[in-house]
């Protein structure tokens, strides 16, 4: 049976669902279909060296030119392969636990695969040889990319945000390193959280998960800022200068009113079913045109491309700036919005003057225990004992594409509708 790729690549339990021989059969695939250089970076989850060894090892058997960055953001191994050239494969599972791992495969440039590639890949990964043995030799790691990659987004967001004192929450993982050399280069006051991998606490209570540790920090230094990447650092989650968190929807309210205002807006925000009622309402009044897709941060891009517009995002934190890079970059989000605040003042002000969220809840249910019936029966309910109108509420089931977990979104003016919704549902499905 052919694997399918998911709407973040293949993801999965590390050496079961997501194994060596996998791997290396992928790295076959891609040889076979991008003759070009490619570049593979991975996170610091314990299993992803291994995983990484194999699919170097596929390319390298495949016939393929093949590049290891070592340890890499995903947005960062997409910057190397449009610099140089090439295609590249990312080993992460994200913002998964440490036992997960995944494999990502950016297309020419380090864009999103497109729907072509993405089918002639699956064909070539169904008839990849496996292995013919479990040990690969190491390829050495390329230790200039890493700077190439920090020296590039400094040039891509040049301004002076020495006057910021910043907390950055690596997620034990991919960003821990580059981090500290892209932010520390800018005079601004950097303390770091969360920069130390082990290979098994990437993600472990910490970056743009769970930010706890972060608001901590945030008001214990009385920082301007906190930043939380999550485990590949491709998504960015702020915490403004009161401590309260500032997701994607926030960030996209504030850049598009300063795009507006700096007259670099082309007209369009993409933004996915996941956001808020509210941020629908802002970007309205602003005069902007909006876009609403499925979840994902390529359906997004393909957005984007359609209507040749620049910017879009998701709630999580995936943010898209088209005229600047191939994919979503947490990194590149943390110098953007660094830069925003030094010229428009603080986040929390800026965010409290811009747009008023909806009260909106999501529930993650294990597949296994899923029925769509009982929360249908719970809404109609509700809404009736509540008069409420089916224009003020919004009802989102839809399968993750990224966990074993169906994901139910809640969001109506009436906040006590949307608790006593959450709570009916969590109740019955625990």
């Amino acid at each position: 049976m052919a694997v399918r790729f998911g709407t973040d690549g293949i993801r999965g339990r590390a050496f079961d669902e997501i194994s060596v021989d996998l791997a290396y059969r992928l790295g076959i695939a891609v040889a076979s279909v991008f003759e070009v250089p490619v570049f593979v970076g991975y996170d610091t989850r314990e299993s992803s060296p291994a995983l990484a060894a194999a699919v170097l090892a596929g390319l390298v058997d495949g016939g393929g030119d093949a590049h290891n960055l070592g340890d890499f953001t995903t947005p960062g191994v997409a910057v190397i392969a449009r610099q140089r050239g090439g295609a590249g494969i990312v080993v992460s599972a994200s913002h998964n636990p440490y036992y997960d791992n995944g494999l990502k495969v950016l297309g020419l440039g380090g864009s999103k695969l497109d729907h072509a590639s993405e089918e002639a890949l699956t064909v070539a990964l169904d008839d990849a040889p496996s292995p013919l043995s479990a040990t690969f030799a190491d390829l050495p790691i390329d230790e200039n990319a890493q700077h190439d990659y920090a020296r590039h987004l400094r040039q891509l967001v040049p301004t002076d945000i020495s006057s910021l004192s910043i907390v950055l929450d690596c997620a034990n993982g991919a960003a821990s390193h580059v981090a500290h050399e892209l932010f520390e280069g800018t005079g601004a006051k950097i303390t770091t959280i969360h920069d130390r991998p082990n290979g098994r606490n990437i993600n472990d209570h910490c970056g743009s998960t769970d930010v706890t540790d972060l608001i901590t920090k945030v008001l214990e230094i009385g920082a301007d800022l906190g930043l939380a990447f999550d485990g590949d650092a491709d998504r960015l989650i702020a915490v403004d200068e009161n401590g309260h968190v500032r997701d994607g929807d926030d960030l996209m309210v504030l850049m598009s009113l300063d795009r507006l205002d700096r007259e670099t807006s082309d007209g369009g925000l993409v933004v996915t079913s996941m956001s808020n009622l509210g941020l629908h309402r802002a970007i309205s009044s602003m005069g902007v045109s909006i876009v609403e897709t499925d979840v994902g941060d390529r359906n997004v891009l393909l957005a984007l491309e359609e209507r040749d517009w620049n910017f879009g995002g998701e709630q999580s934190g995936h943010l898209i700036f088209r005229d600047l890079s191939p994919t979503g970059d947490g990194l590149l989000t943390g110098m953007i919005l660094s830069d925003l605040v030094v010229r428009r003042g603080p986040l929390g002000e800026l965010a409290n003057a811009a747009w008023r969220r909806v009260p909106q809840a999501l529930i993650n249910i294990a597949v296994e225990r899923f029925a769509q019936g009982p929360v249908e029966e719970i809404f109609d309910e509700l809404s009736r004992n509540l008069g409420i109108n089916r224009g003020e509420v919004r009802l989102l089931v839809r399968p993750s594409g990224t966990e074993p977990v169906v994901r139910v979104m809640i969001e109506a003016l009436d906040a006590d509708f949307v608790h006593e919704f959450r709570q009916r549902v969590t109740t019955f499905f625990s």
